[in-house]
């Protein structure tokens, strides 16, 4: 199999927001809701047994990664288990984010298409964010990584006054009895955003790139997993206290908040910020997947370049958004059951099965890192 490019370089830095904006461009607005309907008033406390899905697979990667250097998950998949069974994973991997980035993009074209462009055939919002993505992806990680720098701070200064205006509507009663019914309800409302928290698997495609040794990163990468888990704590809270029970009836539970504040307070239609940070946040997202599509793609297939996939593999990607979900009863069914179930295996288990067989095969004096 080829190896990545190894002149395309990120730091420590770049990849830390990379994953962080990653896991909360689709995070805050979709799961905030699912956590409600299981933990009710409590949903806030189920992000933190949900992260350790993150703080695990932050280990096991850069573990994996420091053992195999300038190595993508898919090329040590192979050095670990063989050359059939690497090539299995390969392939299985390969179709994982295949449906993923699918699932991904035909949420996008939902949410568009039910806020902003009712009228738009969904394929016209589908094909026109993945050829967008498409030719970031042709200019590169480094392209993806300094796109990031500049939109991230943009989302951010976007949260941060909805969040000051969201305080005259909250009601902090709405957060109590707190573990009433025990932390059962808790638990289940956290098995949702675990899938999502777990998604620091993907740095399996991008620590190859990093300039700096995997183990390093960890700093920067922890800060990132306690962004997220302060992030979704915080719309979590805001979102009971303006709606308390009525918020698992909402669809977008956050994206409701900022329309709320905007019809009782002096500023107007403010769902326009929610759409910015939607939009500038799934382009990084879909950009990352577009490019671990393409290069897990080239790495199977003996490409010498991935940016020779890149054009297919955004075809293939408009085909299966469009395929992907017949109606948003069966994209809400697999988020909320099935994509946590698909992630424990793939996102959770594969890696640390990967990490424990190579430690069983590795000489004793090899460090597990």
């Amino acid at each position: 199999m080829i190896k990545v490019h190894a002149d395309e370089k990120i730091s420590g830095y770049q990849l830390s927001l990379l994953l962080f904006t990653f896991i909360v461009s689709t995070l805050i607005l979709s799961v905030p809701g699912i956590m409600v309907a299981f933990a009710k008033q409590n949903a806030w406390l189920s992000i933190l047994p949900a992260s350790l899905t993150g703080i695990v697979n932050i280990w096991v990667l850069t573990s994996l990664s420091k053992r195999h250097p300038g190595k993508s998950i898919i090329e040590y998949a192979s050095s670990i288990c063989g050359k059939w069974i690497g090539t299995i994973i390969g392939f299985y991997l390969t179709y994982y984010l295949f449906f993923f980035i699918s699932s991904t993009v035909n949420e996008h074209a939902g949410f568009i298409n039910i806020i902003l462009l009712m009228n738009t055939p969904p394929l016209v919002s589908m094909a026109t964010m993945l050829v967008l993505c498409g030719f970031v992806v042709l200019a590169g990680v480094e392209a993806i990584a300094r796109c990031n720098e500049v939109i991230l701070p943009v989302i951010i200064l976007l949260l941060v006054p909805m969040f000051l205006l969201s305080l005259r509507d909250m009601d902090p009663a709405r957060l109590t009895p707190i573990l009433a019914e025990g932390i059962l309800p808790v638990l289940k409302g956290s098995v949702v955003p675990s899938a999502w928290m777990s998604q620091f698997f993907f740095l399996g495609w991008f620590l190859p790139h990093l300039n700096e040794q995997p183990h390093r990163i960890r700093k920067h990468l922890t800060v990132s997993w306690g962004g997220v888990v302060l992030l979704v704590m915080t719309i979590d809270i805001i979102t009971i206290t303006v709606f308390g029970p009525i918020t698992p009836r909402l669809k977008f539970a956050f994206f409701k908040v900022i329309q709320y504040i905007g019809i009782l307070g002096s500023l107007e239609r403010l769902e326009t910020i929610a759409i910015t940070i939607w939009i500038l946040g799934i382009f990084i997202k879909i950009s990352m997947l577009l490019y671990m599509f393409s290069l897990s793609a080239s790495q199977l297939f003996f490409a010498r370049n991935y940016r020779k996939t890149v054009l297919p593999v955004t075809l293939l990607s408009i085909v299966g958004s469009v395929w992907i979900f017949r109606s948003d009863a069966q994209f809400q069914a697999w988020i909320t059951f099935t994509y946590p179930v698909l992630a424990f295996i793939t996102q959770s288990l594969l890696p640390l099965l990967l990490l424990g067989i190579d430690v069983l095969r590795a000489k004793p004096s090899k460090s597990i890192g």
